[in-house]
């Protein structure tokens, strides 16, 4: 199943209703809220990325901090960081530049936690990445058209798994997920699930795509919510074991209220700033609430 499936509404309540039997039978009652203020967002590129892809350009990067202030820990903001979160922009070959900072990184690590955004890599970067990262977020496509229009890469599928598998023999790896990267539409998801069926995970990070302005896909729709939540339920369903998180890149407002209602549903393990909705249902489900301050995949 590559494309948009638009389930019925009793098709819809009856995959949740399956996929929050599964996570009974295999969690305990509890369910992480993260509001991931002590973890900085740092960038190795400045506001520089030069893929400038379809449904970023690189918009993002403004907001993160540039390594090198990052490491001057003086004022009082950045005693509250306990962790970082390490990104950037990539080169044409799809790879942050992360091993040329790697002797910055060395020094990061020694202020708290990091959490590093990759991109591609070879195997021997993945090695030496893993001597400074306590985890790596890694952005896995299932489809190779997708790869191409939204990034502008002649990379495949299989460069991706190549990479996530090089990452996992060394350390900690949340293998991000992006509902709807390609305009909003599902191609490559469900394939992405099926591959990392094959593979070791340890955890499995969903984010859903949000149209931005000044980019080449701002004028597109978010995928729709029924779509979103049949998704979730059976990735669930397909991993029923393993802790599902809804990361914190989403659309907000009415639409964030519904997506996040239908996590809890589903029978995720972890929610990245929350909707009050999902407060309300995980306690109605009889949820304990554990709350944290650091990056999900941290």
């Amino acid at each position: 199943m590559g494309k948009n499936y638009k389930p019925g509404e009793l098709e819809l309540e009856n995959i949740l209703n399956q996929a929050w039997l599964a996570r009974q039978a295999n969690f305990a009652q509890n369910i992480a809220f993260n509001i991931p203020s002590r973890t900085l967002a740092v960038s190795v590129t400045g506001s520089k990325c030069a893929l400038n892809c379809s449904h970023c350009a690189g918009v993002y990067l403004q907001a993160m901090v540039p390594l090198d202030k990052a490491l001057n820990n003086n004022n009082k903001q950045d005693k509250e960081i306990h962790s970082y979160l390490v990104s950037g922009g990539s080169n044409h070959r799809g790879r942050v530049p992360l091993m040329e900072n790697l002797e910055k990184l060395n020094e990061l690590a020694k202020q708290g936690p990091l959490n590093l955004h990759t991109g591609l890599v070879t195997e021997d970067e993945a090695r030496k990445l893993a001597e400074v990262a306590s985890a790596v977020s890694f952005d896995l496509v299932g489809d190779d058209d997708t790869i191409a229009e939204v990034y502008g890469l002649t990379a495949s599928v299989e460069d991706y798994l190549a990479s996530y598998r090089a990452l996992q023999k060394y350390t900690r790896v949340v293998p991000h997920l992006c509902i709807g990267l390609n305009r909003g539409r599902f191609k490559g998801e469900y394939e992405a699930l099926h591959f990392l069926r094959k593979e070791k995970v340890e955890a499995i990070s969903m984010i859903i795509f949000r149209p931005t302005a000044d980019t080449l896909f701002g004028n597109c729709q978010p995928p729709p919510p029924d779509e979103v939540a049949y998704f979730m339920a059976s990735a669930r369903l397909m991993f029923p074991r393993t802790p599902l998180y809804l990361g914190c890149m989403r659309p907000g407002g009415q639409y964030r209220e519904v997506v996040d209602v239908y996590a809890v549903k589903a029978g995720f393990n972890k929610i990245v700033l929350p909707s009050p909705a999902a407060r309300k249902e995980a306690t109605m489900r009889g949820l304990s609430i554990n709350t944290s301050e650091e990056c999900c995949s941290l």
